[in-house]
């Protein structure tokens, strides 16, 4: 009996066939460009040609390898050395972004272009995003012509959506910063994009990439302040820029203003110490008194666990806002000031359904602590109130209304008499 397992047939040099669509030419990165280069020499500055050109190259030439090499080829002429030089200067085209004429209309053409082909090759979008991070931080090696026609470009491909707002991270590259290359490229940048849409679709695009409150690290640490961003960039033409950071600041000083309050006032800091840090705050940040009163209305509404009682809750919020009326007081030196508190004062009762029998009661409060006089609480009864739970406040403040106007009628007899 034969033990011997039979072996099994083996097959050799089988060859597995390819659908002749589905080849493409693999070549090293220079043979890639060569051939780039040459389709591109052969059609010319026509940039619809161009175009054309590379949709169908795609099909035969490996783009998802060499996309690098592809973008290096359409924007500088050539394939890029690191720092941004040419590695072969020879193998330059003039099909190029850098070599094309520096007008906005011909940065258009050539953003037209870009977005025909990552449109086709829906693959190449990561490459040509990296691509533009790369260019960004190779800035200082192009020339200031180059530098203009990429800052235009991006922009115009920034304002279509064919790049996200991040890629402008490697513009806070530090010795870009630091030698003034990323201010000035902004420029340009800006004016291209706003040109394109306006200054709230290009703050809404930094917004959702977390980027609205860097723009000032576009320049030196020793630089980074709002009076020298607006000026640098108001001279430079971009006033509705420097008007945007402007404003984010002011909101971010805000934020960090209310954030400090509540924090204080959880540790239970004294009033004095409190009234001089938002006093330095205000004048730091050129935040005026009426803003202010309404950030510590809510840092102080916010610091309590309120019942859910209606019948509790008044007698709680009045034995808190007692407590805490001489910091209030600080911040109504002004009519406008008391005139914005009894509007916040409206509105967080409305807001807060258990406080609406409580407003009365928090105004009268305010009155008798002095953080509230007459005049501003006649304005507000008049005209000054706002539509929420207008019917509701206005009635509950009629009878003290009404003794305010006859104390202020009886003072103004007891004037008369002493005259």
């Amino acid at each position: 009996m034969n033990n011997q397992k039979q072996q099994k047939p083996t097959l050799s040099g089988q060859r597995f066939k390819t659908r002749k669509r589905d080849e493409k030419e693999r070549f090293d990165p220079t043979q890639f460009q060569d051939c780039i280069i040459q389709g591109l020499t052969e059609t010319g500055t026509d940039l619809e040609a161009v175009a054309k050109f590379l949709d169908a190259s795609g099909a035969k030439l490996d783009y998802r390898r060499y996309a690098e090499t592809l973008f290096d080829i359409l924007v500088a002429g050539g394939m890029l050395a690191p720092g941004g030089t040419l590695a072969d200067a020879m193998m330059r085209t003039p099909v190029c972004v850098f070599a094309a004429q520096d007008a906005l209309e011909t940065m258009h053409a050539f953003a037209q272009v870009f977005n025909k082909l990552i449109r086709r090759y829906k693959y190449l979008e990561k490459g040509f995003e990296d691509e533009v991070k790369k260019l960004l931080l190779f800035l200082k090696g192009f020339s200031e012509s180059e530098r203009n026609k990429l800052a235009m470009l991006t922009g115009v491909l920034l304002a279509n959506g064919t790049l996200n707002a991040s890629i402008l991270n490697s513009l806070y590259n530090e010795n870009l910063v630091k030698e003034g290359v990323s201010a000035a490229f902004a420029v340009k940048l800006f004016k291209s994009w706003i040109n394109e849409k306006d200054i709230n679709a290009v703050a809404a695009s930094l917004r959702k990439v977390s980027m609205d409150n860097r723009l000032m690290e576009l320049f030196p640490a020793n630089k980074q302040s709002v009076e020298h961003f607006t000026k640098y960039f108001t001279e430079a033409g971009l006033k509705e820029l420097s008007e945007y950071v402007r404003n984010q600041q002011t909101i971010g000083a805000r934020k960090e203003l209310q954030k400090e309050l509540q924090e204080q006032m959880s540790r239970g800091d004294p009033f004095k110490d409190i009234i001089l840090y938002v006093k330095e705050e205000m004048k730091r940040n050129n935040i005026p008194e009426p803003v202010v009163i309404g950030i510590v209305w809510s840092s102080v509404m916010s610091t309590v666990e309120w019942n859910k009682k209606e019948e509790l809750v008044a007698e709680q919020a009045i034995k808190h806002l007692k407590q805490y009326s001489p910091l209030l007081a600080a911040f109504t030196t002004q009519g406008q000031s008391e005139l914005t508190l009894l509007l916040k004062i409206q509105e967080y009762c409305y807001d807060n359904i258990h406080f609406m029998k409580a407003f009365q009661k928090i105004v009268v409060l305010f009155y008798k602590a002095e953080v509230l006089s007459e005049e501003p609480i006649l304005k507000w009864y008049k005209d000054a109130h706002v539509a929420k739970g207008k019917s509701v406040f206005l009635e509950q403040m009629k009878k003290f209304v009404k003794w305010l106007k006859n104390a202020e009628e009886e003072s103004e007899s007891e004037a008369e008499e002493g005259d």
